[in-house]
């Protein structure tokens, strides 16, 4: 059975190897570095997102101002208001007015005030954000150190592992390699498993007009997890 031994030796030299990267995978290290960075990347659209609204807000606030002016001048025009009705002008016509511009001040007294509310929220989102920005950023340097610290410090493993592994896969069939290697890519591990009864390690039963396949050391792949099934 020297396909199968070959395979199942390389097997145990991989999972050594995938020990080390799970173990580099669940560092906290990693996990601290991957949060700055996340929350860094989230951030930035957040930060940019506050500072456009707060273009809008003095625009609108502009706005607000442009017709407060507007009121002033028209009620400047009122400045003479006892002479306008002694020489004739219409009382009820100047209280419409006075009424209207009156309702006109409520309503920007309103939008203002519910303006500077939003401009308050706003602003302290914005302060909040950039400070919590600032210290993911300290978090992002340090775990970014010290997670490449610990990676160098698994390096010479990893390598040794690494250059073990190239010399095996030499000696197997490069057919079964390349699919011994996508279906690590898709994180399926041990790929490699004995038939156990007739089933597979999955709980998928394995036909029995297919186990004559396996003699001799060869491996079939599990139609329902895609490892490949050895007879032990």
């Amino acid at each position: 059975m020297p396909v199968l031994k070959e395979l199942l030796e390389y097997q145990r030299e991989d999972g050594a190897l995938r020990a080390i990267e799970q173990e580099l995978l669940a560092s906290e290290e990693r996990k601290k570095f991957l949060q700055a960075k996340k929350f860094i990347e989230a951030a930035r659209d957040k930060l940019e997102a506050y500072k456009k609204r707060a273009v809008d807000l003095k625009a609108m606030r502009d706005d607000i101002a442009r017709r407060v002016e507007e009121i002033k001048a028209s009620i400047s025009e009122y400045a003479e208001l006892d002479e306008m009705i002694e020489g004739g002008g219409d009382i009820a016509f100047y209280k419409k007015n006075a009424q209207a511009q009156l309702d006109r001040v409520r309503a920007i007294k309103a939008e203002l005030a519910k303006l500077l509310a939003e401009s308050n929220s706003v602003e302290e989102e914005y302060r909040k954000l950039r400070e919590q920005y600032a210290a993911m950023q300290e978090q992002y340097k340090e775990y970014s150190e010290k997670f490449k610290a610990l990676k160098n410090s698994r390096a010479q493993e990893v390598q040794n592992l690494t250059s073990k592994l190239e010399a095996m896969a030499k000696k197997i069939d490069p057919a079964i390699m390349d699919r011994y290697q996508q279906k690590r890519k898709e994180r399926i591990f041990p790929i490699l498993v004995p038939l156990t009864g007739d089933f597979c390690m999955c709980g998928f039963e394995f036909p029995k007009y297919h186990q004559s396949e396996l003699a001799g050391g060869n491996v079939v792949e599990c139609e329902n997890c895609h490892r490949f099934i050895y007879k032990p």
